[in-house]
This record gives C-alpha cells, sequence and structure tokens, in this order.
C-alpha cells in the first residue's frame, strides 16, 4: 500500500434528498366533473449512506470528493400517481470506519462486515396527496402535505484498521522486517526513525491453512498520547488490534523501561487498551551472546515474551506459536 495511497481521515459534506410535496389533484373527467381528490403521495429524497466493502483498505476516493448530494423526491401527480424518489448516494468504506459529527465529534456508528450500510443523512419523507385527507366532512381537501427537508453536515469518517495483531514499538524496532518476514507484505524498511509512514497489513499463514492479519502501526514516541511525532493519528489504529504484539530491540538501553512507557502511552492515550492481550517481543536477539540474554530474561521475567531475530529467523515460529495460542484463547 502506497504511503501516498492511504488516507484514513477524510471529512465530507453531506446533502440528503427532499422529500417531494403530495399533489392537491381533482379528478376532473369528461363523464367525471367532480371526481373528488386524486392527488399522489410526494416521493422520498434520497439517503447519503455508507456501507462497508471488505476489498477497500483507504479512503482516498472520498478526499478530493468534498461534497456528497443524494437526489430530491418528485411531487406526486393526478390518479394518485407517487412522485419518484430521489436517488440514494452510496459511499464504499474500507471495515473498521468509524462516522462522526464533523461538528460535535459524536460518534454516530462504526462498520464492520462487509455489506453493512448505515444512513449518514436520512432523506426527507414524501409529502401526502390529498386524497389521504378525503372524509365523510370534507370531501374535497385542497391541500396536501409539503415533503420533509433535507439532513445536512459535515461528517468525518475514520479508518480504525482490523488486524487480529497489531505491532507496538518505537521507530526501528523492527516490525516492518517483522511483517516482511512472516508475511507477503513489502513494506518500506531503513534504519532510520518514522520508515513506516502508514499502517501496513500483512496475512501470516499458518498451519492446516490457518491464518491471521498482523498490521504495523508507524512508531510510537514518548508524548505520542498528546500528539507528539505521528501520534494521535495512529494510535487509533491500534484499538482494532485483538492483541497487542510489544516489539524492543536488543540493543536497547532499557527493554523493561521501554516497554513501560510504551504501556504508559497506550493508557493515557485510551485506557481500554490496556485490557487487550499482550505481548513481548524482543528482537534483534542474534546479536546477543547466552549471558547476555540470560541477564535480560531475568529483567523482563515477569513479562511474557520471547527473544526473536528476523534477520536470522530465530525464534519466528515459536512466535506465530504463541500469536496463535493467544488468540484462540
Amino acid at each position: 500500500m502506497a504511503s501516498s495511497n492511504f488516507v484514513d481521515y477524510v471529512k465530507i459534506f453531506c446533502r440528503s434528498g427532499n422529500g417531494g410535496p403530495g399533489s392537491t389533484h381533482m379528478r376532473r373527467e369528461k363523464y367525471i366533473p367532480k371526481g373528488g381528490p386524486d392527488g399522489g403521495d410526494g416521493g422520498d429524497g434520497g439517503h447519503v449512506i455508507i456501507r462497508g466493502n471488505a476489498q477497500m483498505w483507504t479512503l482516498l476516493h472520498l478526499k478530493y470528493r468534498k461534497h456528497i448530494f443524494a437526489g430530491h423526491g418528485e411531487s406526486g401527480s393526478g390518479a394518485r400517481k407517487s412522485g419518484a424518489m430521489g436517488d440514494s448516494v452510496y459511499l464504499d468504506v474500507p471495515l473498521g470506519t468509524v462516522a462522526k459529527d464533523g461538528e460535535t465529534g459524536e460518534i454516530l456508528f462504526e462498520i464492520t462486515e462487509d455489506g453493512e450500510e448505515q444512513i449518514i443523512a436520512r432523506g426527507g419523507r414524501g409529502g401526502l396527496g390529498n386524497w389521504n385527507f378525503k372524509s365523510s366532512t370534507n370531501q374535497t381537501p385542497r391541500y396536501a402535505q409539503p415533503g420533509e427537508p433535507y439532513e445536512e453536515g459535515w461528517k468525518i469518517l475514520e479508518l480504525k484498521v482490523l488486524a487480529d495483531v497489531g505491532l507496538v514499538g518505537f521507530p526501528n524496532a523492527g516490525k516492518s522486517t517483522l511483517l516482511s518476514v512472516v508475511s507477503a507484505a513489502k513494506p518500506e524498511i531503513a534504519d532510520y526513525p518514522f520508515t513506516t509512514l502508514v499502517p501496513n497489513l500483512g496475512i501470516v499463514g499458518y498451519r492446516d491453512n490457518q491464518s491471521f492479519c498482523i498490521a504495523d502501526i508507524p512508531g510510537i514516541i514518548e508524548g505520542a498520547h498528546e500528539g507528539k511525532g505521528l501520534g494521535l493519528r495512529f494510535l487509533r489504529h491500534i484499538e482494532r488490534n485483538s492483541m497487542l504484539l510489544f516489539m524492543i530491540p536488543a540493543d536497547s538501553d532499557d527493554v523493561r523501561k521501554e516497554y513501560f512507557v510504551l504501556l504508559n502511552e497506550l493508557e493515557k492515550y485510551n485506557p481500554e487498551l490496556l485490557d487487550k492481550q499482550r505481548f513481548l517481543a524482543i528482537t534483534k536477539a542474534d546479536m546477543l551472546d547466552d549471558d547476555l540474554m540470560a541477564e535480560m530474561k531475568e529483567e523482563v521475567k515477569d513479562i511474557p515474551h520471547l527473544f526473536i531475530s528476523s534477520v536470522a529467523g530465530k525464534g519466528i515460529p515459536e512466535l506465530k506459536d504463541k500469536i496463535w495460542e493467544i488468540l484462540n484463547s
């Protein structure tokens, strides 16, 4: 997924359609000069509808489509004919998209299933024609209902990546390298911070044709919950993961301290993230000799962990087994 093509936030102006007015038509034919009211109902206005599409991964297609207008309902007519309904507009979005009110920030709904539909701007109902109001005491009503007005307003669509496993770590922790080794994903990898500027997804094949999805989230830094670094822009993607795989390189100054700094950032962003299953992978373990590894194991003995090396393939099968066990526990 090219970084220029990954868009996870758009603000759009949505307007539904007016309902058409009912008709006040009176039936007038050659041999029926006083046929009474026969005005039909107005057509309903079109909706703006958000629809889940499992084949989509980005909101790029909406980035430059700022104004979304549905069609208006048409007026009713004689012979009790209803007006045509306004055309609804369907906006396909990736699974994991959250819709919010653009003014208040209130969450309206979220799309989590393929084909799921939610109305983000409801069209006005068509008005009733005058034949609906005919009664024994009012046989020639010369009035009808107007159609209901449209809804309009700014809406925000935010994508939160759906994945089984979210990789959490500081820049250069080896997250992209692991993803490239265990899946067919080809993220950009380089020896400098913030190589990863967008979430990358990879499908990891497991035994008996099973699989799970991993999301490489751009690196967190201390203060990310306040918007530092890539900050709040990508922390939200972690909310959708079933489990969190913390990744800290073996050449870190203090593995235990880094783990709790990461944990603290997640807690300050959203305390519910601490309810997720989590596991620590200490990367670049091919750099360690037996003595250093034993010393480091003692430091993190109270944290479920595994030493791995993506480049050397060390501990990768065991890591897959552990992830599978956690996901299915």
